[in-house]
């Protein structure tokens, strides 16, 4: 027939973690997630070729580099159909250079599971993107043969796009705040561009994720600044540091009530030494940002450090909650940030990092628990349980939350060995279960060159310890996890929505005072120059 459209040829690609060690063991979990997208494509009339093939002597076909994905887009036709499949963590930047300059349209796909975090993947690509100004569409599925993803699925290979529903996102307006708290807002953001205040940065750039990067313009204009330090500066401080300094930390923890579980095999086990390493790095890390005055620091560790020193997440964790281990200077006359976070924002995502800067002060003048955290947007599921009939969201971090965030505090953490596919050096997690409660998360990204916000409300919940289980069993239970249930935002409309792998938390102590710190918060975030948008939630002026 004239009018009968001929079978499109599907690009499709996947980028890979830099870690051989990770990509071999994700392999068979991409690999599937592969061979039921391509059955869904195929069902609906086209073909698919993969961009690049599987290499025998790495054992895996991933994209592992981003020099790698450069030549792989030298052989891809520009104007071809092209999709990104994840069933993985992915480094964005193995990729995102050849998708600036890609013509035809662009799908990114992810699975649907807690074990294998493709969603994960796709979030930081998506953000990635966004930042970028490349046009892309987005799906997920759990089987990839649901009548949902094969109508969003036929719609992209038909017209190059799919479009989701948004009626949860409302734009800000300045009257949704009372004028209390609007004098209050404005005074922390009038503060903030005269006086200034500083992130000190770790190296940027950690595990791929251009999206955590903001450019120095955008953040300039908040009155923010970056020190940019070495994770090397970081190390040689850590040496410096005497075994009984690391060892009162270590003290510290165990009188507060944390358990380690602990063994003797480097490899296998979290060990004794490990534990004092981290110590070592925390109090190092203390003396190095008072050294420079930052009023927020974020570690890359990951790639930076992994062969160097145990993991960074119990430090992380302990930086960010009021209650922990004393450091005082070098020539110890004096205690540093004294009675108070460090904020640190994990993985040194500088758009966390803002956010946590900000919560800080937001819940600090209106006397709300100033313990906040990024986590990942790990996965949802319905309860098995039967507790709540909403979709409950796995929000996870890589094994580090202020012990503020659990019910008893540090007499809730347990510490485990970080898994050794990522963490040969080893390390403590801060594991436990967020205590139940009200919640304000948000979201900064960057898009058409400003910044945005994009926030909203969750409470935390209580499952049975059985259905907790099963969640950890089913993402990282070395981990810390929140049970989230996110207010007017279903699954589908987060996902199409969320520009990134991680959302900020932060605790209030009612429903009433967590609805005034998000508007308070918003405020702020507009008068500092960035879109602000809620999610889910439409306030009225009070």
């Amino acid at each position: 027939m004239a009018d009968e459209k001929m079978p499109q040829t599907i690009t499709l690609i996947a980028s890979g973690d830099l870690r051989d060690s990770a990509n071999q063991v994700c392999w068979e979990a991409q690999k599937d997630m592969e061979s039921r997208l391509i059955a869904a494509i195929e069902s609906l009339g086209h073909r698919v070729v993969r961009g690049h093939q599987f290499d025998e002597a790495r054992g895996h076909g991933f994209i592992r580099s981003q020099r790698q994905g450069m030549d792989v887009f030298r052989d891809i036709d520009p104007d071809a159909p092209l999709i990104v499949a994840e069933a993985v963590w992915q480094y964005s930047h193995h990729v995102l250079a050849g998708l600036t300059t890609h013509r035809g349209s662009i799908l990114t796909v992810a699975n649907w599971s807690g074990q294998w975090p493709g969603l994960v993947g796709l979030l930081n690509l998506n953000g990635s993107l966004t930042k970028a100004g490349v046009q892309y569409s987005s799906l997920w599925s759990k089987e990839f043969a649901d009548a949902v993803f094969l109508d969003k699925l036929k719609s992209w290979l038909d017209t190059g796009s799919v479009a989701h529903e948004m009626s949860h996102v409302t734009p800000y307006e300045i009257t949704s705040c009372d004028a209390n708290t609007r004098a209050l807002a404005l005074q922390i953001a009038e503060t903030l561009q005269r006086e200034k205040a500083i992130l000190g940065v770790f190296d940027e750039g950690c595990m791929g994720m251009f999206n955590a990067i903001i450019p120095d313009h955008l953040l300039h204009a908040t009155g923010v600044f970056k020190e940019r330090l070495s994770q090397s500066a970081l190390y040689f401080e850590s040496q410096q540091v005497s075994d009984e300094e690391a060892q009162s930390v270590r003290d510290w923890l165990d009188q507060a009530g944390m358990k380690f579980h602990t063994g003797t095999n480097h490899e296998t086990d979290l060990t004794d030494d490990q534990i004092l390493g981290q110590c070592r790095v925390y109090i190092a890390a203390m003396r190095i940002a008072d050294d420079f005055g930052c009023d927020a620091i974020g570690i890359q560790y990951q790639q930076g450090l992994k062969d160097l020193l145990p993991a960074s997440d119990l430090v992380e964790g302990m930086l960010n909650d009021s209650v922990r281990p004393p450091v005082f200077s070098r020539d110890g006359s004096r205690e540093l940030y004294a009675g108070g976070p460090l904020t640190h924002f994990n993985e040194v995502d500088e758009c966390a990092g803002l956010d946590g800067l900000i919560t800080n002060r937001v819940h600090s003048a209106l006397g709300q628990p100033v313990e906040n955290t990024l986590h990942d947007l790990r996965w949802s599921d319905r309860d098995a349980s039967g507790t709540t009939a909403e979709e409950v969201w796995v929000l996870e971090i890589s094994g580090a939350v202020p012990a503020s965030h659990f019910e008893n505090g540090w007499a809730d953490a347990e510490g485990f060995r970080q898994p050794p596919m990522y963490f040969p050096s080893g390390g403590s997690t801060i594991r436990g279960i967020s205590k139940p409660g009200e919640v304000v998360w948000s979201r900064i990204f960057v898009a058409d060159d400003r910044l945005h916000m994009d926030l909203g409300r969750a409470t935390s919940i209580e499952l049975p310890a059985e259905e907790t289980q099963r969640r950890w069993d089913a993402t990282t239970p070395q981990w810390p996890i929140m049970h989230a249930v996110l207010h007017g935002v279903s699954r589908d409309e987060m996902m199409a929505r969320h520009k990134a792998n991680h959302i900020q938390v932060a605790y209030a102590k009612s429903a009433d005072e967590a609805d005034l710190a998000m508007r308070a918060k918003a405020l702020v975030a507009n008068q500092l120059g960035m879109v602000v948008n809620y999610c889910g939630v439409r306030p009225d002026a009070p």
